[in-house]
């Protein structure tokens, strides 16, 4: 089974499905090698005019994948490829969402969130920062919860991540809340929405151009820390960290 599924089709809307929920949609190299093929295929199809981003099992993407983790460019020019996409992306979110996770759900135009999702930035639990993210999610989040949940690693809900903006919508039924975002969608011309998301996108495209190659070269030295192998050992290993008081 590949970590992505097969791409599925209706009505000018592509969706595309994470797929590993042995390893809860973890960003390993293969599965972000297949979204990027994917991604680029809807940008060159005419007949799709948006593209959902949803997944199977309890976890939308648990974040980087430590059993081998993407190479932070290869993630980067993921994230790029998301927010330049001249077509909407639309994260539908029924699950939890952790670390690097966070980043790809940033990086998307609009995204709905269910009552059974569940947020948390633990990059600093592990010996590490949430580096490359930054470029996708702190343009669109509010700053002062931002720094609270970089900072404390604290999980909060789908309620909490539409307060600080992280996703767009929190609903009871996350089919129908997104029923009226895709019928606008497909009913926007292919040339308007493409216009339009140059405009929304403007920062966070700025952001990528600014501070890519610092932010890559400082996820790679947080990973190859002697501080980070322990943090992450710990985790895989489900004990504390040496540094927990």
């Amino acid at each position: 089974m590949t970590p992505l599924a097969d791409p599925t089709y209706d009505r000018g809307i592509t969706t595309l499905t994470l797929n590993s929920p042995a390893n809860r949609n973890a960003l390993s190299a293969q599965l972000v090698g297949e979204l990027s093929t994917a991604l680029k295929a809807c940008a060159a199809d005419d007949t799709v005019r948006a593209v959902v981003l949803t997944h199977t099992g309890n976890t939308f993407c648990a974040g980087a994948d430590l059993t081998g983790p993407p190479d932070p460019a290869a993630f980067v020019a993921l994230m790029r490829q998301i927010v330049a996409l001249p077509k909407p992306v639309v994260a539908r979110v029924t699950g939890h969402v952790r670390a690097g996770g966070l980043g790809l759900l940033s990086a998307c135009d609009i995204s709905a969130a269910g009552p059974a999702s569940t947020f948390a930035l633990t990059e600093s639990r592990l010996g590490l920062a949430p580096a490359v993210i930054s470029m996708a999610l702190l343009p669109r989040t509010d700053p002062r919860a931002a720094a609270r949940y970089y900072l404390t690693g604290e999980l909060f809900d789908a309620t909490e991540a539409a307060r600080i903006s992280l996703v767009t919508i929190a609903a009871e039924d996350v089919d129908k809340a997104l029923v009226p975002v895709l019928d606008g969608l497909r009913r926007a011309s292919p040339q308007g929405l493409a216009a339009s998301k140059e405009l929304v996108t403007a920062t966070v495209r700025e952001s990528f151009d600014q501070y890519a190659e610092d932010l890559i070269a400082r996820s790679a030295a947080l990973f190859a820390s002697a501080e980070a192998w322990e943090g992450m050992t710990a985790f895989l290993e489900r004990r504390d960290p040496a540094w927990v008081f």
